[in-house]
């Protein structure tokens, strides 16, 4: 049983972890990090948010073969979102201090 001293300390631990994790969520809206494919000719930007911010396509890859471009679109946001989850995951759990153990968050 919890003496209301010990109460108090858990939701003010609770409080700043709060902080802590609405800080972190910010910043990763302005993290980017950056997929590409076929030697930079397709990259990806995506947030820390998982979310992506811009695409852009060498012209030179548009003369080639629809499917060719669409795999190498495809490999570029694959690795931006794989980036933006590592960066996520990364900064949530090193502020939960692994109280939440691999609890994955969405979005974030």
């Amino acid at each position: 049983m919890y003496s209301k001293g010990n109460l108090s300390n858990i939701l003010k631990q609770a409080k700043q972890m709060q902080k802590k994790l609405e800080a972190a969520q910010e910043e990763l809206e302005k993290l980017e990090v950056e997929g590409q494919a076929g030697g930079g000719m397709v990259i990806v930007k995506a947030n820390g948010k998982q979310e992506l911010v811009s695409i852009k396509i060498d012209p030179e890859i548009l003369d080639e073969d629809i499917e060719m471009i669409e795999d190498l679109i495809l490999a570029a946001v694959n690795q931006a979102m794989a980036k933006a989850s590592e960066e996520s995951q990364n900064k949530l759990g090193a502020i939960s201090g692994g109280v939440l153990g691999d609890l994955k968050i969405p979005g974030a």
